[in-house]
């Protein structure tokens, strides 16, 4: 325990001081705003058109200038763009010990590289879900500012909880980029594979078999992929569930096993 908690400082201490924090929370604070300007031109669609904006593109994204609506956006937000924003982390967390060349330095400390590996996922547990904390936080700010009807505390719970379900399901797909990440050392294998599954969850949502993908599952629940989240069940969780032990254990045994000569 006393070497996870180290290990667990170690990580804490690598991302605050790093610019990828605030470049991930700067991005993750354009979703609240891209949703807010949507409103504006839907309340304001005279002004819009003089700005150039287009209200009727406006109309058919959002619909209606109202809570439930903007809270849409939120989740199909983070859903899509959640993903990858997500896998840069992943990517940084992991593969960065390999472009910076410090993977050799890392593994001469006494703790050991099970450890070490699920550090690097708590870090990455911690970090997805304070972002998704801010942009809800954010959200709520901007859509006071803009004034819309419909606001109610249960909706903001339900709302809330579904952003965090969201985000955590995120999180769950992302120790597959992470053993991309030490496979490949560096960033382009897991970046590469953070859009390929993007696309693979929105074909197989349109074929309707996304409840079946777990790359799918947070899109259907945000209903960025589909009206709703009807057609997901036990299975859709146990899928992700299962790409989460896989990723996990595979990354260990990598760490564990793999040549880090380099």
């Amino acid at each position: 325990m006393k070497g996870l908690r180290s290990a667990l400082w170690a990580e804490l201490l690598k991302a605050r001081r790093s610019t990828m924090l605030w470049m991930t929370a700067a991005g993750v604070c354009l979703l609240p705003l891209a949703g807010a300007l949507f409103i504006f031109i839907l309340q304001n669609p005279e002004r819009a058109r003089q700005m150039g904006l287009i209200s009727a593109k406006a109309q058919l994204m959002v619909g209606v200038a109202d809570w439930p609506a903007y809270l849409g956006i939120l989740l199909q937000g983070m859903a899509a763009a959640g993903a990858v924003i997500y896998a840069l982390i992943a990517a940084w967390v992991f593969g960065g010990e390999f472009s910076n060349r410090t993977a050799k330095e890392l593994l001469a400390v006494p703790t050991s590289r099970a450890t070490i590996v699920v550090a690097k996922f708590i870090l990455l547990a911690l970090w997805n879900e304070g972002l998704a904390i801010l942009v809800f936080a954010v959200g709520l700010g901007v859509g006071r500012l803009l004034n819309m009807p419909g606001w109610s505390g249960a909706l903001g719970m339900t709302s809330f909880g579904s952003l965090m379900l969201i985000s955590s399901l995120t999180y769950m797909l992302m120790p597959l980029v992470a053993l991309l990440a030490c496979a490949g050392r560096g960033y382009l294998a897991p970046m590469g594979w953070a859009f390929f599954t993007l696309a693979l969850a929105q074909i197989a949502a349109v074929l309707g078999w996304g409840d079946w993908v777990p790359w799918s599952v947070p899109a259907l629940l945000s209903g960025a992929a589909g009206p709703d989240a009807a057609h997901l069940g036990l299975h859709s969780y146990s899928v992700v569930l299962m790409a989460f032990i896989v990723g996990v254990a595979a990354t260990v045994l990598w760490w564990q096993r793999a040549d880090q000569s380099r």
